[in-house]
């Protein structure tokens, strides 16, 4: 299981990472754009993920992500969900999403 601790440590861990409130969540920036976000209450992630990396992380089991239902999960925006996932599957997935998001020009 993925703690808000863990989750926010590696988040912040990543160069220029800022962690700002957004709506219900806690999301987590690059260029004040939203790489990740945290849902407390629903106890997953949502993470933004480019098209191939979705549908692998996807595949590789559909239990612990999917993309989110609706326009939003079409563009990369993945569900994990933080009790099942595996830290390092976790980390990589984190570190998928940062990347998207911060090669994205302004």
């Amino acid at each position: 299981m993925i703690s808000i601790e863990t989750f926010r440590k590696l988040a912040l861990s990543f160069p220029n990472a800022t962690e700002e409130p957004h709506f219900e969540k806690t999301s987590f920036r690059i260029k004040k754009k939203i790489f990740a976000t945290f849902d407390e209450k629903n106890n997953h992630a949502v993470l933004k993920l480019t098209e191939i990396d979705q549908s692998v992380f996807c595949a590789s089991s559909e239990k612990i992500f999917y993309p989110i239902p609706n326009k939003w999960g079409k563009q990369g925006w993945t569900i994990v969900e933080l009790s099942r996932v595996r830290p390092e599957m976790f980390e990589d997935a984190l570190i998928r999403s940062y990347e998207t998001v911060a090669s994205q020009k302004r």
